[in-house]
């Protein structure tokens, strides 16, 4: 693409395809090595990181549909990757958690993640990373605030 096209500099543009971009090379990886779509292992971040959440609460935090999200506990159960508990403050819902299995494989990922994002950063010093995670953050707050 020439940078002389306006989507060369329209950020919306640039952040749908680069986080495509990423999200593939994440699945592949994924996919290939674990049996797990994006969605998925999502799901197991955000559980592996919060120890237990609603099924609202991951559709909040992973910025997902709620379709999207669940299916991929769906199929999360019943890989018995996670457990489904009644909510008691609230009947209505229900508790996510990772189980035993699910934990085990989130340890086994998580170091593959961060290296892989390792690789995709690696032609970034480290003031570029800080800058760049704070105005993802600045962009994410103004587009859903």
């Amino acid at each position: 693409m020439s940078e002389t096209t306006r989507l060369a500099r329209f950020v919306p543009y640039l952040l749908s395809i680069t986080s495509n971009a990423v999200s593939e090379r994440i699945a592949r990886e994924y996919h290939s090595r674990f049996g797990l779509k994006i969605a998925e292992w999502r799901i197991m971040a955000v559980l592996g990181d919060t120890g237990e959440a609603t099924q609202r609460e991951l559709t909040e935090l992973t910025v997902m549909d709620k379709v999207a999200v669940n299916r991929a506990v769906k199929a999360l159960a019943e890989r018995g990757l996670v457990d489904r508990a009644p909510n008691r403050s609230d009947g209505r819902s229900h508790m996510l958690e990772l189980t035993a299995t699910g934990r085990e494989l989130h340890d086994e990922i998580l170091p593959l993640a961060l290296g892989l994002e390792e690789r995709m950063l690696d032609g970034l010093d480290g003031p570029e990373r800080e800058a760049l995670v704070s105005a993802l953050a600045k962009i994410r707050e103004a587009a859903t605030g």
